[in-house]
């Protein structure tokens, strides 16, 4: 199983990144997927999840309303486009399959002016 995270960089505060997480090695379309953030010193946190057929999301309630999760399962893909993003935001953010074991390695999203 791989999850492969892309998209992460330096953006100034209220700008946008679009994060996508490349998945191989098990039925994608089966699995729910996630993403969360975990800052240094703090839990990890849910940002984004969307189910696996019907694509239902449900978000943080830090980013409802400015964070789109989406899926694309011809691809394996599942993408969070994040926009007016605060410095706060700054952190690794990680792909993950919901009710497994498997993380990707995580991209950093640094917010800065």
């Amino acid at each position: 199983v791989q999850l492969v995270e892309s998209g992460g960089g330096l953006v100034q505060p209220g700008g946008s990144l679009r994060l996508s997480c490349a998945a191989s090695g098990f039925t994608f379309s089966s699995y729910g997927m996630s993403w969360y953030r975990q800052a240094p010193g703090k839990e990890r946190e849910l940002v984004a999840g969307i189910s696996s057929v019907r694509a239902i999301t449900n978000y943080g309630v830090s980013v409802e309303g400015r964070f789109t999760i989406s899926r694309d399962n011809a691809n394996n893909t599942v993408s969070l486009q994040m926009n007016n993003l605060k410095p706060e935001e700054t952190t690794v953010y990680y792909c993950h399959a919901v009710r497994s074991n498997w993380w990707g390695q995580g991209t950093q999203v640094t917010v800065s002016s």
